[in-house]
């Protein structure tokens, strides 16, 4: 029989195994993603990254949303570097639907902004910016530069501004509560033109 320091020996040796996170989701089930059409290949490597079962899940989520292997690999091993689970799946799908392509959205997870910046940036596309317009407000967003929040934007593009206007006024330095002045002067002037007294006398006899 195994002396108890040998006991003792063994237990310690699987609490440093279980520490160092070895073998931690060695039951994880992967066939849902077997039926959403990933391959052996993509399966081999997140068995690599000690993917979880809700992992599995939220990943199952994406493929059905047309997200391909290579970028759901990668959302977990972006996840994994920023030391958390992959739990993004919504805003991945999201970011799709509005016409976001998957290096775009592998470079927002690579800053671990998925969550903070993606309903943002759907409501760029939604309130019908262009494509290099919503490009460089998103990057200005992921690079930490002063920028307009995107209910600003909306006022002054409503307000009849162009794109090439707000984007002066954000190079500028604009902030939120420069812009609202201006939104409300233009709504004040739009809503007083041609509304001004103007005298019509009759024809003289």
């Amino acid at each position: 029989m195994p002396s108890t320091l040998s006991l003792l020996a063994i237990v310690m040796a699987c609490a440093l195994v279980i520490a160092n996170g070895c073998g931690h989701h060695l039951l994880t089930d992967y066939r849902p993603l077997v039926n959403a059409g990933m391959s052996s290949t993509s399966i081999e490597q997140l068995k690599k990254l000690d993917t979880s079962d809700s992992e599995i899940l939220r990943l199952v989520s994406a493929k059905q949303a047309g997200i391909t292997d290579y970028t759901c690999v990668n959302l977990v091993s972006n996840a994994h570097q920023h030391q958390h689970p992959f739990t993004s799946a919504d805003a991945v799908t999201s970011l799709a639907g509005a016409g976001f392509g998957e290096p775009q959205i592998l470079q927002i997870a690579r800053l671990d902004k998925l969550d903070t910046i993606s309903g943002d940036a759907v409501t760029l596309r939604l309130i019908g910016l262009s494509d290099s317009m919503v490009q460089t407000v998103l990057q200005r967003r992921l690079q930490d530069q002063p920028t307009l929040s995107t209910p600003e934007i909306a006022r002054l593009k409503n307000t009849g501004l162009t794109e090439n206007e707000i984007l002066q006024r954000i190079d500028r330095g604009m902030d939120d509560n420069q812009a609202e002045k201006e939104v409300r002067a233009r709504e004040t002037a739009r809503n007083h033109y041609g509304t001004g007294f103007v005298s019509i006398r009759g024809r003289r006899r």
